[in-house]
């Protein structure tokens, strides 16, 4: 069974961006949040496992100037750089697993669609938790999106983990306050629907 990475790795490099089942042609729920956090647009915004999404695209177009992708794979974010041409020399492409990840620089606000529900292992869990508290300021936004309970068990053919408020919340722990949760029944390219929750937290250690 592949690793990780080659998983990923083959994904990309087997599909197009645009036919893989969370391809959305507009991240209108993950814009209307990060619009409600009311952040700068100066503030350094990272969206992790951003791969190949457009919602880079879209926070460019609304003048946020500080982005940062992180994606295990090579190649989607491959795929982001070339649609993003010239525009891609002003955003910072980190390739590495989320877990491994070492911050270059504090965030404002940190996204996360489709990559918390991977994590199977309550370690792998618990090294993601750690590497955002390393990441977000006191005061910064975490918004994931994750399948809720009674949508998809399995995406890319992995298992998933199902999320509601409460089960996200005591992953994340007492250092991140819920402001607010929205259902999202995303529709994949091949006209299927999967059920998504979307929760936007607070970090309020100090």
């Amino acid at each position: 069974m592949p690793g990780r990475k080659e998983h990923w790795q083959n994904i990309y490099q087997d599909k197009s961006a645009t036919d893989v089942s969370w391809y959305q042609k507009e991240p209108r729920l993950s814009m209307a949040l990060i619009q409600r956090c009311g952040i700068y647009q100066d503030d350094a915004i990272i969206d992790v496992g951003g791969g190949a999404s457009v919602l880079v695209d879209f926070l460019t177009q609304a003048g946020f100037t500080r982005l940062t992708v992180l994606d295990i794979s090579g190649n989607a974010l491959s795929s982001a750089k070339q649609r993003l041409a010239a525009q891609a020399k002003d955003i910072r492409w980190i390739e590495t697993d989320i877990t491994d990840f070492r911050p270059p620089q504090p965030y404002t606000l940190w996204h996360d669609r489709a990559v918390f529900h991977f994590l199977l292992d309550a370690s792998d869990r618990k090294k993601y938790v750690d590497v955002l508290k390393q990441s977000l300021i006191a005061g910064g936004h975490v918004i994931i999106a994750a399948f809720g309970i009674g949508g998809p068990k399995k995406c890319s053919g992995l298992d998933i983990v199902q999320y509601d408020a409460e089960k996200i919340q005591a992953e994340l722990g007492d250092d991140f306050e819920l402001i607010e949760e929205e259902v999202e029944l995303h529709i994949t390219p091949a006209n299927k629907e999967q059920k998504f929750m979307y929760f936007h937290f607070v970090r309020t250690f100090n």
